[in-house]
């Protein structure tokens, strides 16, 4: 199944000169999110996953897919404002911006294993911040799973050391 037929391009979307990856076609088909899961699911060789967190909001469509999957809990990381509970939180930049995220206090115990997802790795901002969240946890970074990467954005080499996997690279 070619994944890359459905992800649409939104021209100018947040702002103009942005080429916007629209996964909702992605999420509208069945099929397809069944073998991007299998796909995200195959690459992690049965490793020992104790939480995955997703990031929000995108992430969160696929990361509690895999949280099931994989019999772990799921970690919502959220904008700041919308988790009720005590927070860590960490600012990142955007490709156009900034921004900050939040995780609460008690998500992850030390030494447990997460699998972090998001649905586009692009400059690595996002990511990286929630790599950061989860290390100040005492949490152990498996690997970074994205729906697809934009490699000409270079965002792989902010999460280095940590593996990072995408099914589709653009």
């Amino acid at each position: 199944m070619n994944l890359t037929s459905y992800i649409r391009d939104i021209q100018d979307f947040p702002k103009p000169g942005i080429i916007f990856k629209d996964i909702t076609p992605l999420l509208a088909n069945p099929d397809a999110v069944n073998e991007c899961l299998q796909q995200l699911l195959q690459n992690l060789n049965g490793q020992k996953i104790d939480k995955v967190v997703g990031a929000e909001s995108r992430g969160f469509f696929f990361a509690t897919l895999l949280a099931h999957e994989l019999n772990a809990g799921f970690v919502p990381v959220r904008k700041p404002g919308k988790l009720p509970y005590s927070t860590l939180k960490a600012t990142y930049e955007l490709e156009y911006g900034t921004d900050t995220l939040e995780v609460h206090t008690d998500a992850i115990k030390p030494g447990e294993r997460v699998l972090i997802h998001d649905d586009v790795l692009a400059t690595g901002g996002t990511a990286k911040a929630v790599c950061e969240l989860v290390e100040r946890l005492g949490g152990v970074i498996v690997q970074c799973n994205f729906l697809m990467e934009l490699s000409f954005l270079n965002g792989r080499e902010k999460l280095a050391p940590h593996p990072v996997f995408a099914p589709l690279v653009y």
